[in-house]
């Protein structure tokens, strides 16, 4: 029963290999963000020597983090489910033996280990060597960064499923992607740490998904606040994203009907 979506894991991961220069091209442009990231954020702690409990390598681990797991999440949307809703091309998937939603997570967890050895791992060594950076005091927290991290892959995954399903009824859902990418960047903990908005405005962001993609991976490898509370929060947002996705998937399938006549 599981062996197909396994199999779908190996076809994300080698799909991705497959395009070595890109992966390359994207780790490069991302290193140059962060160097240009982390020199405005050590503008803001360097007077006092920290900003909201972040100091210099505080602010140096949030930047390298930040960096290697935007591409692992993948933060902002691909489309390509969009588009294959444009063209017609759903009703094969939707004709095949699988779930679709469980078929397409397994892909993108297939992409996302890719990104974990070429996208984030260069850029937090690079990061570690050159600029201060904290590492974990416990060994147990790299195990549980890693799980946060996966959470969080699923997470984006869901956020990103739904966003693309709107094309059902919005046929060119462009406009609300890119909404979505105005958005996330800033909610999820990219732009800065959520630590430096006022609390009324962080309670309202904590109410919504987008922490639990990139602040609260970045929170329990930095060891900020209790690893439980941080994963089960993460948790409580797997379920209601894919629970989510699963009943706008099955509205979505009797409008392709009402369209297809």
């Amino acid at each position: 029963m599981l062996r197909p979506y396994l199999r779908l894991v190996g076809a994300g991961f080698r799909r991705h290999s497959t395009y070595l220069a890109a992966s390359l091209a994207g780790l490069f442009t991302n290193t140059v963000f962060g160097l240009l990231r982390v020199a405005v954020l050590l503008a803001v702690v360097g007077p006092t020597g920290s900003a909201a409990g972040y100091d210099a390598a505080d602010t140096g681990t949030f930047v390298w983090l930040g960096q290697g797991l935007l591409a692992v999440v993948l933060l902002w949307p691909d489309r390509e489910l969009a588009h294959r809703v444009r063209t017609g091309d759903i009703a094969i998937d939707l004709a095949r033996p699988w779930n679709l939603q469980v078929a397409l997570l397994a892909q993108d967890l297939g992409r996302a280990g890719h990104a974990v050895l070429v996208r984030l791992a260069p850029p937090v060594a690079f990061g570690a060597l050159v600029l201060p950076f904290r590492w974990p005091e416990s060994p147990w927290t790299v195990a549980l960064f890693a799980v946060s991290t996966a959470l969080a892959v699923v997470i984006s995954f869901a956020l990103r499923f739904l966003l693309d399903l709107t094309s059902f009824w919005l046929l060119d859902n462009r406009g609300v992607a890119g909404v979505y990418m105005s958005v996330s960047g800033l909610a999820c903990g990219l732009t800065v740490p959520l630590a430096f908005f006022p609390d009324a405005l962080r309670t309202a962001l904590y109410a919504t998904p987008f922490p639990a993609v990139m602040q609260t991976p970045i929170d329990v490898f930095g060891e900020r606040g209790s690893p439980a509370a941080l994963l089960a929060h993460q948790v409580l947002w797997v379920v209601v994203t894919l629970a989510a996705g699963q009943l706008v998937l099955a509205r979505a399938t009797r409008k392709l009907v009402v369209q297809g006549g």
